[in-house]
């Protein structure tokens, strides 16, 4: 009989890059690169332990941007011809390397990984990876959660509360249509809550969200299992929080698993460290080098001078971490269950494109993990956040603090000298469009069609994405342009709208470059009136 529970939690999320009027734009690769070296390989875990008899339990959220591409037909053919043309860029590295044994056998490898990466892409789920985690939610194995439609950091954007409920009533619309059920969790976008974004969530029977530590030890009253077990809002909508011990320990490149000195190096690319004309067909048609995917060399350590990738080498290290984090949660388990009247709940979330992507063993440790836990122990087990409130259905009810995940846990990284001056306008355009809503309640024709429009290029311009990378200093000059682009297209909608000048040829332009969210509804962005789930009435 198992003593404690764990639930591990990986969040899906790549920001909505769809570029139709260029055939190869650099930021798309983003998601070419996390299907092959992330979403691919954690299918493929899946696949194999539901294969094996593995009873095992993930949460994952998979916010609906990328759900949208997932499921958008032109972005399936451009990543099977990046697919394909990587295979073709193995096959060389094959022939380049044939005297280099130790290059020779990666570069099978590499070859191996894109041939099936390939194979899963095209033959087993037609194109449309969302299949595959569908059919793993429908096997009881994986609950996929859902998020902020555009992942808009809902407590900076949220000073209109039609924003927020936008964010979440269009993603829980879509997820129901591509899941065929309703979600019954969601990661708060950047983990961030504020006080009464609950009472939305339950309106569209979401059942629970997640919050970093300080959000549940900072709740209006303290709670009584810290943070290994929920906390009911007063909307009756569960907060679970976040373990400090487990994030440590696989989060950080200096101090957690993903630093060890066999495993692979990511920053070692041969996109970057071959002569310049034998990768030029495989970088960018603009000249600009690239990551390939193909990388040789293991971390190492702290030196430039690194060392050859050793597969095998990295493959044991990923088992022996995995079973050295199985052992730390026993002891933590039967630590905390001398304490309390319950199992005690250890939640452990990541950003899924760590497994893989970042991380290559990642998704190898995940693989053992699950397997370890199932056979070598019985003193934790695996659970789903749902799960664990259908056996403890009675918690203690308090507000959770105000928090984020982000760096100092509260709202810095989102709002700060390099990406402040976003909200005034974010804000104005809020604003905007529940006028517009009001004015246009019952819209149909060319005006309903402008209307979803300016719901849409307002969502976009919402994604925490564009300040993100405003505040780390990555691609900034791209996250700009897209703030500003996506506002300038809603302003010109909305006086279209506003003026009655409303120009079909453009509106289609716009809705074949934006078309996220086909079945959206602007009416969402209608003044807010807070109801619950049950249909009750609220007062925040």
């Amino acid at each position: 009989m198992n003593k404690g529970y764990l639930a591990i939690v990986l969040h899906a999320h790549l920001p909505y890059v769809r570029h139709p009027e260029h055939e190869f734009f650099l930021e798309e690769r983003w998601l070419y690169e996390a299907i092959t070296e992330c979403y691919i390989p954690l299918i493929h875990v899946f696949e194999s332990l539901v294969n094996d008899g593995v009873d095992f339990r993930i949460t994952m959220s998979i916010t609906p941007t990328l759900m949208s591409m997932f499921t958008d037909e032109l972005l399936q053919n451009r990543y099977s011809k990046h697919i394909t043309q990587l295979i073709e860029l193995a096959e060389k590295e094959i022939e380049r390397t044939k005297w280099e044994p130790h290059f020779n056998r990666l570069a099978h490898m590499y070859k191996n990984n894109f041939i099936s990466a390939s194979q899963t892409f095209h033959d087993k789920y037609h194109k449309n990876l969302l299949n595959a985690f569908k059919r793993f939610q429908d096997l009881g194995v994986l609950e996929v959660i859902t998020c902020g439609a555009t992942h808009g950091y809902l407590p900076l954007v949220g000073i209109h509360r039609e924003s927020v409920r936008a964010q979440i009533g269009i993603a829980v619309d879509l997820y129901t249509k591509l899941m065929g059920r309703k979600p019954k969790g969601i990661w708060l976008p950047e983990c961030a809550y504020h006080e009464g974004d609950d009472q939305i969530l339950d309106e569209f029977g979401i059942k629970y969200f997640f919050v970093d530590t300080h959000g549940i030890m900072y709740a209006d009253t303290r709670p009584k299992y810290g943070i290994y077990a929920p906390l009911y809002c007063p909307s009756g909508v569960a907060a679970f929080g976040r373990d400090t011990e487990t994030s440590k320990q696989v989060w950080s490149s200096q101090e957690g698993y993903p630093g060890d000195f066999d495993y692979r190096e990511y920053y070692r690319d041969i996109g970057w460290d071959l002569d310049y004309n034998y990768v030029k067909p495989y970088i960018h048609p603009n000249g600009l080098r690239i990551n390939t995917g193909i990388k040789y060399y293991k971390i190492t350590g702290k030196t430039d001078d690194k060392q050859p990738y050793d597969p095998q080498a990295g493959h044991y290290k990923a088992a022996e971490h995995a079973g050295n984090f199985m052992f730390n949660r026993e002891k933590q388990v039967e630590f905390l269950s001398e304490m309390f009247d319950r199992k005690p709940l250890i939640i452990s979330p990541y950003d899924a494109e760590l497994f893989g992507h970042w991380w290559y063993e990642g998704p190898n440790f995940l693989n053992y993990l699950c397997r370890k836990i199932a056979n070598d122990q019985d003193t934790i087990k695996l659970i789903t956040p749902s799960e664990y409130l259908a056996e403890y259905p009675v918690n203690q009810m308090t507000v959770p603090g105000s928090s984020s995940w982000g760096l100092k846990g509260y709202h810095e990284v989102w709002l700060e000298g390099s990406n402040d001056w976003i909200y005034q306008h974010l804000h104005k355009a809020g604003e905007r469009m529940t006028e517009l809503s009001s004015m246009f309640p019952n819209a149909s024709g060319d005006l309903l069609r402008a209307l979803n429009q300016a719901a849409r290029e307002l969502l976009l311009a919402q994604s925490s994405d564009w300040a993100f990378i405003m505040k780390t200093g990555t691609m900034v000059d791209y996250a700009i342009k897209k703030t500003k682009l996506h506002l300038h297209r809603f302003t010109e909608l909305y006086e279209d709208i506003k003026w009655n000048k409303i120009n079909p040829e453009w509106l289609g332009e716009l809705e074949y470059r934006d078309n996220i969210f086909p079945d959206i509804d602007y009416r969402y962005y209608l003044p807010y009136k807070p109801v619950s789930s049950r249909g009750i009435a609220v007062n925040l």
